[in-house]
């Protein structure tokens, strides 16, 4: 299978809405990389610090694709990005590129994902190994990490955990590492599930993790639902997250941005009471606990989705 990775500069402020385009248009990934010589020396711990030039490249499938017609498309949407290239990968192209760049990660003060081209040391408390690959969630990206940051400040043991929207499975992965005893990974892209099964293989929770797909999904309370999508999908899923999720339960919704917040909390108002949002650049994450289910909840939130 080949590959369009295309390529495009734009500066720090532009950034998380470039790559939601991107997003919206297609790509499988996207990585932000120094489009100048300005190093990130010592950053905070849990912070994503951004140089003031940066250059994003996104990863298309080919898939009968006109590359030109794609580049022009988003030439459109993103008039502010420069220097545009383009080119076609074959599938080791395009994982050797990734994979130079993909360094451990630590998140929280337990919590770390480790490529396959490290070795983790064995003091280590809790490490997920993962590589990036076609399925969104490697940590890289700021709702990624705000996500494994909030679920490794949880007291998650003995607990069950929903996954919607799974992309790699690292938050299902990360939550069963920390100590939740069966997490549920759920998404419609079947390239998800599967990149989502062979991460759990590899980090000795398959037993744990079960992964469906979303259109055969029946919500089935849980103790932590973790969602880590657009916020307009977020906003129609409000009823059926909250049809699986048990009273007190925790919730995070991830993958908004500044000004969509007030959207999603209304939209979830009915049945969570929030937290303080938190933030990373022009990112929010919304967590919420649930309120007590009532009788005649289930039939009435039924109903709103089907």
């Amino acid at each position: 299978m080949t590959w369009i990775k295309l390529s495009l500069s734009v500066v720090a402020d532009a950034v998380p809405a470039s790559e939601e385009q991107l997003w919206c248009a297609g790509a499988s990934a996207v990585s932000i990389r120094d489009a100048g010589h300005d190093p990130l020396l010592e950053p905070p711990t849990g912070a994503t610090p951004m140089w003031p030039q940066c250059r994003l490249e996104a990863l298309f499938g080919a898939d009968g694709r006109d590359p030109g017609q794609l580049l022009e498309g988003l030439r459109q949407q993103l008039a502010h990005a420069g220097d545009w290239q383009i080119t076609e990968l074959a599938d080791s192209d395009w994982e050797r590129a990734w994979m130079r760049d993909f360094e451990p990660m630590r998140f929280g003060e337990r919590l770390w994902i480790y490529p396959s081209h490290h070795e983790p040391p064995a003091t280590l408390p809790c490490v997920v190994r993962l590589d990036p690959g076609l399925a969104f969630g490697s940590g890289t990206h700021a709702t990624t990490a705000l996500c494994l940051e909030w679920l490794e400040a949880r007291a998650l043991r003995g607990e069950t955990v929903l996954d919607y929207g799974c992309g790699s499975g690292v938050l299902a992965i990360a939550a069963l590492r920390l100590g939740a005893s069966a997490a549920l990974a759920v998404d419609n892209d079947p390239q998800a599930l599967l990149a989502t099964r062979e991460n759990a293989a590899r980090n000795g929770v398959s037993a744990q993790l079960q992964e469906c797909a979303a259109r055969a999904w029946q919500p089935a309370p849980v103790d932590v639902v973790v969602a880590n999508i657009l916020a307009g999908t977020l906003i129609e899923l409000a009823p059926r997250l909250a049809l699986a999720h048990n009273s007190g339960g925790r919730l995070a919704l991830a993958g908004i941005l500044h000004d969509q917040q007030q959207a999603v909390c209304s939209a979830y108002a009915p049945w969570y009471t929030f937290d303080a949002p938190r933030r990373r650049d022009t990112w929010t994450l919304l967590s919420a606990t649930r309120k007590c289910r009532h009788d005649g909840e289930t039939a009435a939130a039924r109903d709103v989705f089907e």
